[in-house]
């Protein structure tokens, strides 16, 4: 076996041939002359062979795997052609992109390392600068998701996630039946998701979309009711349980201000009691809670519609469900407590936003759980400066297109 074919072998190197080899002390650099194996010469667009024109006086250097703690070079003359479809031009080159200063396996390490630990790390193992990295990774998910269009869009979620200093803040569009996301744009208004049905959907598209679950945001329900025409729209349960769970916490913080010094030890310590779900209260909570009909009747009305409220969500049938909430609604009304009436105005608002869950069970936890994912990659980033670097490594993690998946199989190596 030659030396050449040794490193080869060794080094795993496919779709070319070793030439030469050179390796510099100093630098610790590994400098390997390489040209294609077997199918040198085919035209980049229409992989046919071509006539041999004239060779590059320039030689191309790509950068490979680290070995060993140090660099490896690919050098090569590429040759110019003549495609007999497409004219004059270079040829095409196997192991790496066009225009590309990275090998194809060089790309694949770089963007599986970026989807589980933070690009300072990913760096340091693949012996570059951090910012020659995210200029790297910025290119490569580019490149990959050009010309990319969204498909099968049939349900969806929409939410917002902070990001960088000051209040800056994405729209993310979330395909809930595939549970990844689709869309990231800045800023939180109507103008952000108008642009995003806008740019990114055709009529038909619009028209497909059936299902759509969001926050009670008015500038999300307002833009996905008037784009989609055929779509069905959920408020996530989530939300509406946030919001009665305020409106009674707001019945507590007034009582615990008219009240005086010894009847606020009676209060203490129930905000958290009065969270918790029926199903998760022990005995001794519920005695505690119950004791509040003679302490104090206002909070224990508060928590006894709050706990009637529960049941709306174990309905299986929709007409059963709205009888139940059209009766809950007229006695909360009656409870003369402002913030637990200013929910049953929402809760009447959107009541059907609401009612459609019983015959679907339609949340946003899909959305939800994506937020978390991008939370997590955000807080491993320690923050990001631009939504443009945040956004590349959303599409990496939690994206509609597998982009590691992308690079050819056959340099699908770390």
């Amino acid at each position: 076996m030659t030396v050449n074919k040794f490193i080869r072998k060794l080094l795993n190197l496919k779709e070319l041939a070793v030439s030469g080899f050179d390796f510099n002390q100093r630098q610790r650099c590994l400098v390997i002359y390489v040209k294609p194996y077997k199918n040198g010469c085919r035209c980049p667009h229409c992989n046919r062979r071509g006539r041999i024109k004239c060779q590059l006086d320039t030689c191309r250097i790509w950068l490979d795997l680290p070995l060993y703690g140090g660099c490896v070079q690919l050098w090569y003359w590429p040759k110019e052609i003549v495609c007999p479809t497409h004219g004059r031009v270079q040829e095409n080159i196997p192991w790496a992109d066009a225009y590309s200063r990275i090998t194809y396996r060089f790309e694949y390490a770089m963007l599986v390392y970026c989807q589980i630990m933070t690009q300072k790390a990913a760096a340091q193992l693949l012996h570059i600068a951090q910012s020659t990295l995210s200029d790297l990774l910025h290119r490569s998910i580019e490149r990959i998701r050009h010309g990319h269009r969204i498909r099968n869009l049939r349900s969806i979620g929409v939410d917002e996630i902070s990001y960088s200093k000051g209040h800056k803040y994405a729209t993310i569009v979330y395909d809930t039946d595939k549970a990844c996301v689709v869309w990231v744009g800045k800023g939180k208004g109507s103008e952000s998701i108008d642009r995003f049905f806008n740019e990114m959907l055709s009529d038909y598209q619009k028209r497909k979309i059936k299902w759509a679950t969001c926050d009670m945001s008015q500038a999300y329900i307002t833009a996905i009711e008037s784009h989609c025409p055929n779509v069905t729209l959920i408020l996530d349960r989530f939300h509406i349980v946030k919001a009665l769970n305020e409106a009674v916490d707001e019945v507590r913080k007034q009582q615990w201000r008219e009240a005086s010094v010894n009847d606020r030890k009676a209060l203490k310590g129930l905000r958290w009691l009065l969270y918790k779900h029926s199903s998760n209260r022990s005995k001794k909570d519920s005695q505690i809670l119950h004791s509040l009909s003679k302490g104090n009747r206002r909070i224990h009305r508060a928590w006894v519609l709050k706990d009637e409220f529960e049941r709306f969500w174990d309905y299986k049938a929709p007409w059963a469900a709205e009888r139940f909430i059209k009766h809950w609604t007229t006695t909360a009304l009656k409870s003369r407590l402002e913030p637990i009436r200013k929910f049953v105005k929402t809760v009447r608002k959107h009541l059907h936003r609401i009612l459609p869950y019983i015959a679907n069970r339609l949340t946003n936890a899909i959305a939800e759980g994506l937020n978390r994912i991008v939370k997590i990659v955000k807080n491993r980033a320690s923050g990001f400066r631009s939504l443009e670097a945040f956004t590349d490594i959303i599409f990496l993690t939690v994206g509609d297109v597998d982009i590691p998946a992308q690079i050819p199989e056959n340099f699908r190596t770390i």
